[in-house]
């Protein structure tokens, strides 16, 4: 069994009287996209604080590689909790140097190749204070990929963008995953996670409500997308259907529910046809993040 990335055990953190983290436990795998999504107030940057040993947990621990934090594992870890005090009159190359040289991260040659895959390298020797926000933010990024970290953690990585700079670090995010980093990311956007993740931990007021990939833990159920000439007389033939836990009309088209796995789309195509309904759509969708992320917040 291949050891987790990062595994957390029953993590705490109390600030006075107020429990921030309450007893969290979950592993995240290597080469994984993993979010942890919840609204503001639920945890997710008093969690990277202390994987990053910028906070000390109340209770409970955590390993990196398997091992206790330590200043070698350290090294393989490169993070992005608020943006960088970047010099606004230096240049892209210049900033660099100094955040080099107080990290010990990588070497001359290193600033070139985290430049290019963050797609700078045409605006390198540009002053900071040019830089559009995404532009910013990537350069932000950079930093983080000096001395080739295995794993990168980010905080809200899109948060104040606009939809070209959001559309920009999703991309390099999803780019980075595919050259075999680990990616850790905190959002309250529930889109984001679910274009770029491919595990995440919900959490809500410090608790954890659910964590494993996504497809497992957004998904409980099937829903079926059918529709006909006749809505009304569908839905009637399909409340015979075996298996149908509950049947919604969106627009014109139906929502047929069932316990997930157990939908056929061969056999209610032929179901149907042998009751006298041809069907014009027929398709599986999965329940959206957001209905699944509301369900669980809101109880």
């Amino acid at each position: 069994m291949n050891t987790p990335v990062l595994s957390i055990q029953n993590l705490a953190k109390n600030y006075g009287n107020i429990r921030a983290l309450d007893g969290i436990s979950y592993d995240i795998p290597k080469g994984c996209v993993f979010g942890i999504l919840g609204p503001n107030g639920s945890g997710k940057t008093t969690t990277l604080g202390i994987i990053l040993n910028v906070l000390n947990q109340t209770n409970g621990s955590f390993l990196w590689f398997g091992k206790p934090s330590d200043a070698n594992t350290r090294k393989q870890i490169g993070s992005l909790l608020e943006t960088p005090n970047f010099y606004h009159y230096l240049s892209a190359v210049d900033n660099l140097k100094i955040t080099q040289a107080i990290s010990h991260r990588g070497s001359k040659e290193d600033i070139e190749r985290v430049l290019e895959i963050v797609n700078l390298s045409q605006r390198k020797n540009s002053k900071f204070k040019t830089y559009s926000l995404g532009m910013k933010q990537r350069l932000a990024i950079a930093a983080a990929l000096l001395g080739n970290p295995q794993v990168l953690v980010f905080d809200e990585p899109t948060n104040g963008l606009d939809p070209v700079g959001i559309a920009e670090i999703r991309e390099l995010i999803k780019k980075l995953a595919n050259d075999g980093k680990t990616i850790i990311m905190a959002s309250h956007l529930l889109d984001e996670v679910e274009k770029v993740c491919t595990h995440v931990a919900i959490m809500k007021k410090g608790a954890l409500l659910a964590a494993g990939p996504v497809d497992e833990v957004l998904v409980n159920e099937d829903i079926v997308e059918v529709s006909s000439d006749n809505l009304e007389q569908l839905s009637t033939i399909l409340k015979d259907y075996s298996g149908v836990q509950q049947i919604k009309q969106e627009n014109n088209k139906l929502q047929v529910y069932f316990k997930m796995g157990t939908s056929n789309l061969r056999d209610i195509n032929q179901f149907c046809f042998n009751n006298g309904v041809i069907l014009n759509l027929l398709s599986i969708k999965r329940k959206s993040l957001e209905a699944k992320f509301f369900e669980l917040t809101n109880n």
